[in-house]
């Protein structure tokens, strides 16, 4: 086939999306269209003629709607992928593509339009004046966390003294609810245990039971509310009939040395206070570390306002929107329902998105004009990290991770961390908080 080439002009509708206009000469359709007779009076079988020697007028009659449609998608192809590649465009996601179809005689003429990584110069990261704090566990601190740990390990004890109920308390009752003059089996239960104050049921319902006494009946109204997953009594007023059957309260066991005997890695009651407050130590270096980040994160895309391609916010979105189903299932709902909702968060996941891919896409210049970059012997030190973290070989790891195609999403989460590196280092960070605030890194 003669070489023929299509005029092309490039239009620049946003920093974003470009449209590109082809105009394909009749000879080159004409080419395209005799090949593609030829192809289909090769493979087609015709009473009373050999392959490939059907009739072209027949070919014609019979296959002519399908022998323009591959046309139109050969000559598509082909001038649209050579002409990203001689005009160095690098696409995102798929094109949208218009045309009109074939014209006998005629030049074919269709549009692609398509998104690209927004080009711009990142400025304002360097310098930065930023303040982290310095993290500090009191002994209050360690107390709470301690008050935590005994928690896991308390009892419920039934209150013997004929006192009310109060905020804390463990609660069994008898109840059931009534919609107009329909009581219903799914707001009647027996023997049911409830704490006070947990917010585990309907809104307004475990304020009413405080100040009740063991074997006091007591009836009233709760209004559900609007939003209430049960479409048919969401916003509508249950009368609701309860018998307080008995009181029990949390009982923490004393923090003592033979509380230290439900752990098999402490011997003394200060080897357990000693790896709180380290625990807590650590966890309180992660959060200030994760707040500098943060602060990091909202200078950088204050300083570089610029667009983003929706199909990367689209991605985004699809990710998390897979994330909160595969969490839902997790938790036990069915599929269905999980489903459902995972695609009303749509909307709501939208401004995370967008501020994700723009935090991505600004890494990644900033690592281009800085040369910072994540070698394959740092991405695999990365990836026997996350092994070991989750008790798994690294070939398991990594075979996952490619199953998935999650590798380079590790390295650019190793990128990200490089280029926050940097800038801190090169950023002037006051230390707040601690024995030795005040000082500047």
């Amino acid at each position: 086939m003669n070489e023929v080439r299509a005029e092309v002009t490039v239009e620049d509708l946003s920093p974003v999306k470009k449209k590109l206009v082809f105009q394909i000469p009749w000879e080159d359709v004409k080419q395209e269209l005799e090949s593609a007779y030829r192809s289909v009076g090769h493979k087609v079988k015709v009473k009373g003629f050999r392959p490939g020697k059907v009739p072209r007028a027949i070919l014609e009659t019979r296959y002519r709607d399908y022998v323009t449609e591959e046309t139109v998608t050969s000559l598509v192809n082909r001038h649209y992928w050579e002409t990203l590649k001689e005009k160095e465009i690098a696409s995102i996601g798929q094109p949208h593509i218009e045309q009109q179809g074939i014209e006998v005689g005629k030049d074919f003429n269709f549009t692609a339009t398509v998104e690209v990584d927004p080009v711009f110069e990142p400025q304002g990261y360097l310098g930065l004046e930023l303040s982290r704090e310095e993290p500090s566990v009191t002994d209050e601190d360690v107390e709470n966390r301690l008050r935590e740990i005994r928690n896991l390990y308390a009892t419920l004890e039934e209150v013997s003294e004929g006192r009310e109920v109060r905020k804390g308390d463990y609660v069994t009752i008898d109840f059931e609810g009534r919609l107009g003059q329909e009581v219903r089996k799914d707001l009647k239960s027996e023997g049911y245990l409830l704490e006070i104050g947990g917010g585990m049921f309907v809104p307004g319902f475990e304020e009413h039971l405080t100040g009740m006494k063991p074997g006091e009946k007591k009836e009233f109204p709760v209004t559900f509310p609007e939003n209430y997953r049960a479409k048919d009594l969401a916003g509508k007023e249950v009368v609701f009939s309860v018998v307080l059957k008995n009181i029990k309260e949390k009982k923490l066991p004393e923090l003592n040395e033979e509380f230290i005997k439900n752990f098999e890695k402490y011997e003394t009651l200060e080897q357990l206070r000693g790896e709180v407050k380290a625990s807590l130590q650590e966890e309180k270096k992660g959060a200030a570390e994760a707040a500098l980040r943060e602060s990091i994160r909202q200078a950088i895309l204050q300083n570089n306002p610029f667009e983003v391609p929706d199909t990367l916010v689209e991605r985004q979105i699809f990710s998390m929107m897979a994330d909160a189903h595969r969490r839902m299932m997790y938790r036990g709902m069915d599929e269905k329902k999980a489903t459902e909702l995972s695609i009303k968060l749509h909307d709501q996941f939208k401004e995370e998105a967008t501020r994700i891919v723009r935090t991505f896409l600004l890494v990644k210049r900033i690592a281009a004009k800085e040369s910072i970059a994540v070698s394959d012997q740092e991405l695999e030190a990365r990836i026997r990290e996350l092994a070991a973290g989750s008790g798994r070989s690294y070939d398991d790891m990594r075979a996952s991770l490619e199953k998935d195609d999650l590798t380079e999403s590790v390295r650019g989460e190793e990128l990200a961390k490089k280029v926050f590196d940097f800038i801190e280092k090169n950023a002037k960070v006051t230390v707040t908080g601690g024995p030795s605030a005040g000082g500047k890194a």
